[in-house]
């Protein structure tokens, strides 16, 4: 199973290449399951356009890879700009996403653009848009709806070109419901929607991206190339995998370690009760 294989080739989607290259972090989707066929087909359908993206799916499933890949389909000339909404400070968050004029207070020159500025002519993604404050959620509507940004302690607004491509793994419905997300926020981003499935159920992508990681990691790591065992396939293909993509590189990777020539079930680090280790 090598990360060349012609088969998967055409469909297999990567990161950007100012990520770390030792970072163990998901870098890859794969389209080969006909669940996740469809999806592109969707994506494909959405990234020529304007309007913005709403991507929901489980922590760990590829959500930032997934709207890179609209970014370069999109054709737009600028930045794509990841934001994530949970590690935004609550006190300087309005400067942190929209800027600042000169002269404000406890800031800085590097921020006076705002993530809004950075994005100008490309793509804001937005992580955890739930975990945006609720008070800065109507003006960012606002930013997107009139396209431009009013700095925090300016008089004038700035225009601005951003494409706001956003991701959840919450239902933004059930906020809503609750007072803990702006309903035409939410309206607005329900314009096109996109469902990233958890790895689990799209199983025929498991062993592609298991053969991408493996000859990945091997490369990083100066090993040997390996290869699974039919057990250690059928063993990846059981497992339910709740942690999705994420954690399917990492056992990929611990399993490269430990094991020789051949990865089998017991280089897999899972749970005895999925790999049978220690039964009676």
């Amino acid at each position: 199973m090598s990360p060349h294989n012609p088969l998967i080739q055409p469909i297999l989607t990567f990161a950007d290449a100012e990520r770390s290259p030792l970072s163990i972090r998901a870098k890859a989707l794969v389209f080969v399951d006909p669940r996740s066929q469809r999806l592109h087909a969707e994506v494909e359908q959405l990234a020529p356009g304007y309007q913005p993206v709403l991507i929901r799916g489980e922590s760990g499933t590829g959500k930032e890879l997934l709207a890179r890949h609209i970014h370069r389909a999109s054709g737009r000339a600028g930045l794509f700009v990841a934001v994530s909404c949970s590690s935004l400070s609550a006190q300087h968050a309005e400067a942190e996403l929209f800027g600042h004029a000169p002269g404000v207070p406890n800031s800085s020159a590097s921020s006076r653009a705002g993530w809004f500025g950075s994005a100008h002519g490309g793509t804001l993604y937005l992580d955890e848009i739930g975990d945006l404050p609720l008070k800065l959620q109507g003006k960012l509507l606002r930013a997107l709806e009139t396209r431009e940004v009013l700095r925090v302690g300016a008089r004038e607004a700035n225009p601005v070109d951003v494409r706001l491509v956003a991701a959840t793994s919450f239902d933004l419905g059930r906020a809503v419901a609750v007072g803990k997300f702006d309903q035409r926020l939410f309206d607005y981003l329900d314009q096109g929607q996109l469902t990233l499935p958890p790895l689990r159920e799209r199983p025929a992508d498991i062993l592609p991206l298991a053969g991408y990681f493996l000859g990945v990691h091997a490369q990083r790591l100066g090993l040997p190339a390996a290869e699974f065992s039919a057990a250690a396939q059928q063993l990846l293909e059981r497992y339910s995998w709740p942690g999705n993509t994420r954690e399917l590189e990492s056992v990929i990777h611990h399993a490269l370690l430990v094991c020789a020539e051949r990865i089998e079930p017991q280089h897999l680090s899972l749970p005895l009760a999925v790999t049978g280790e220690g039964a009676p």
